[in-house]
């Protein structure tokens, strides 16, 4: 029997309430895996701007806030940056984002994210409190 390969693309919208802002977004992932009705394969979540980030921990308040202070800490506001020569003043939320990757695979086994014990997906705004976008792109069978 030869199956063949389905795609499912959705867009998922974010307005933080805060400038920097850690968000969990595995619900919203795992509706989207469903309405795709793949059952084996692949999601693909990305976000869509270069000041945000997704990435794959543990949902646990402290370890949020951790990840915002340690990013704080790596890459600082700081007028002094190349980047602010543009006229913008996000250049720590470009840096930010890059410690934190804009994207992530998840597997899907039996139309569930296959995750490990604790596992989560979550969206990682550094210049928020605007409409962004993630892509959600589903790919299997």
């Amino acid at each position: 029997m030869i199956s063949s390969m389905k795609t499912y693309t959705d867009y998922l919208f974010m307005n933080t309430k805060k400038p920097k802002e850690i968000v969990n977004i595995t619900s919203e992932v795992e509706a989207i895996v469903e309405k795709s009705a793949v059952k084996e394969g692949m999601v693909l979540v990305s976000a869509m701007h270069i000041t945000a980030a997704i990435f794959v921990n543990d949902e646990e308040s402290g370890i949020k806030q951790d990840f915002l202070e340690w990013a704080e800490k790596l890459a600082p506001f700081n007028i002094n940056y190349h980047h602010h020569q543009t006229g913008e003043t996000n250049g720590d939320a470009h840096l930010k984002s890059i410690l934190f990757h804009h994207q992530v695979m998840v597997p899907i086994t039996k139309g569930k994210l296959d995750f490990g014990p604790w596992q989560q997906v979550f969206y990682g705004e550094f210049d928020g409190q605007r409409k962004k976008r993630i892509v959600v792109k589903v790919m299997g069978e």
